[in-house]
């Protein structure tokens, strides 16, 4: 069977260590913020975190310092 393969500037959602090498904040940083606040980007699927990319690259370009 052949896997697929989708680049991450082409996913909806992103685990948390897609949405670091994406967005170059450690993952460690990343969590605690996620940990730290309420934001609109993030979504959960039971137990997992994942990350609205679309959202995510908004609040960055927001943001002057993280």
């Amino acid at each position: 069977m052949k896997e697929i393969r989708v680049e991450i500037k082409d996913k909806i959602l992103l685990t948390v260590e897609e949405a670091a090498a994406y967005s170059g904040i450690s993952e460690t940083t990343l969590r605690g913020r996620l940990r730290e606040g309420e934001y609109d980007f993030i979504l959960k699927n039971g137990t997992k975190t994942m990350i609205k990319r679309k959202g995510l690259e908004k609040y960055l370009e927001s943001v002057d310092a993280i």
